[in-house]
């Protein structure tokens, strides 16, 4: 497995072990993992804290060019709202763990240039649904639904 989607599952784990949703990412620019987050709507009581949008928060501050170089890891395919991210900041390529469970704007992404690798992931994919099944009301919550 790669590393970086290994370190974003990893996020997963610590955001389902607190009691959150397991969701996990990284962003990587030039080989260096330089922010990590996972989902954290539920233990933070937040609106948008999703684990891209939380990864992108630690990160901090960055240059745009910086963003033009980085890959974003993430266990789940991009939401809407952390879709809007990644194209706001120029973000050139997101890996996801799969999209089985939920799929974002796949191909509103792709057709604003955003290369977009869904892995397919055994482990991502039994996250969630290990999650939905024991959780359904927040998993609703967290993607909009009723």
């Amino acid at each position: 497995m790669d590393e970086y989607l290994a370190a974003a599952i990893d996020e997963a784990r610590k955001g389902q072990a607190a009691g959150g949703i397991p969701i996990g990412a990284v962003l990587v620019i030039e080989g260096r993992i330089v922010g990590r987050g996972h989902n954290q709507r539920i233990q933070k009581g937040s609106a948008v804290l999703h684990a891209e949008m939380d990864c992108l928060e630690n990160a901090g501050r960055l240059p745009a060019s910086d963003y033009r170089k980085a890959v974003l890891y993430s266990t789940l395919s991009p939401c809407d709202m952390c879709s809007g991210a990644i194209l706001l900041y120029g973000i050139p390529r997101v890996v996801a763990g799969e999209s089985r469970t939920f799929q974002g704007p796949e191909d509103y992404l792709r057709s604003r240039g955003v290369q977009l690798d869904i892995v397919d992931d055994v482990e991502c994919r039994q996250l969630m649904l290990d999650f939905i099944a024991a959780n359904p009301l927040l998993w609703n919550e967290d993607i909009g639904e009723s």
